[in-house]
């Protein structure tokens, strides 16, 4: 593809590893598209909707003139796979942080589980992890946990338009979510386990869709420079 078409305006399926930030993916492709492609040093270049660095799966990377789309694009249903570990919980609600309580279980059967999903289908009252980049008071919330500061978070709506679970083997449960922009699955992995009375942390996660994008058609960020 020539410079002029991802300055006119591409929009750029990757698939993103475990550990990578959505920044660097963006980085590694700004890079690879100036260096391989000739594209100028200042391009337009940015992603639609974060990915934590836990999580893998689908970053729409748009280009050139497409940037404008970004708001757009992240207002798109999406939707996710990944695994709930019932009977314990974190601080950050996923595995970025250790255990920090742990709950009992041997009341929790499929059944149970089935049925605490339709709690959650809908238009939900959901809150933020305290390990999240929403700013509160000009500081982004994951700086107030890490320096053990309690602050008051507030709900915000959000929309779960499908909710199925796809693997029962306790203390793991597997799931298919699609939800609205805004949705912290992490949070749901916690609200969850509390409206099982027990407690549950996200210990997998991976974005499968944006809209009608999948990621089976996505490039791996590790290999895009090579398909240049």
């Amino acid at each position: 593809m020539t410079p002029e078409a991802y300055l006119e305006g591409q929009i750029l399926l990757i698939d993103k590893p475990l550990k990578w930030s959505s920044f660097q993916a963006v980085n590694k492709l700004k890079y690879a598209l100036i260096n391989k492609v000739g594209l100028p040093k200042k391009f337009k270049i940015g992603h639609a909707g974060t990915l934590d660095p836990l999580a893998t799966g689908l970053l729409l990377i748009c280009t050139g003139k497409f940037t404008k789309r970004i708001s757009e694009l992240q207002g798109q249903a999406k939707e996710y796979t990944g695994t709930f570990f019932i009977g314990a919980t974190t601080p950050s609600y996923d595995l970025e942080t250790e255990v920090d309580q742990t709950f009992p279980t041997e009341h929790i059967n499929e059944a149970l589980i089935h049925e605490t999903v339709q709690q959650f289908l809908g238009e939900i009252d959901q809150k933020p992890p305290i390990f999240s980049a929403i700013k509160k008071d000009g500081v982004r919330l994951y700086e107030h946990a890490r320096a053990g500061e309690t602050v008051e978070i507030a709900f915000r709506k959000t929309t779960i338009h499908e909710f199925e679970i796809t693997k029962i083997d306790l203390p793991e449960i597997d799931f298919r979510v699609v939800c609205s922009k805004g949705t912290y699955i992490r949070s749901l992995a916690y609200d969850f386990g509390q409206a099982m009375n027990s407690g549950s942390h996200l210990t997998a996660l991976r974005r499968t869709k944006i809209g009608d994008y999948n990621v089976i058609y996505a490039t791996d960020v590790t290999l895009f420079e090579d398909q240049l």
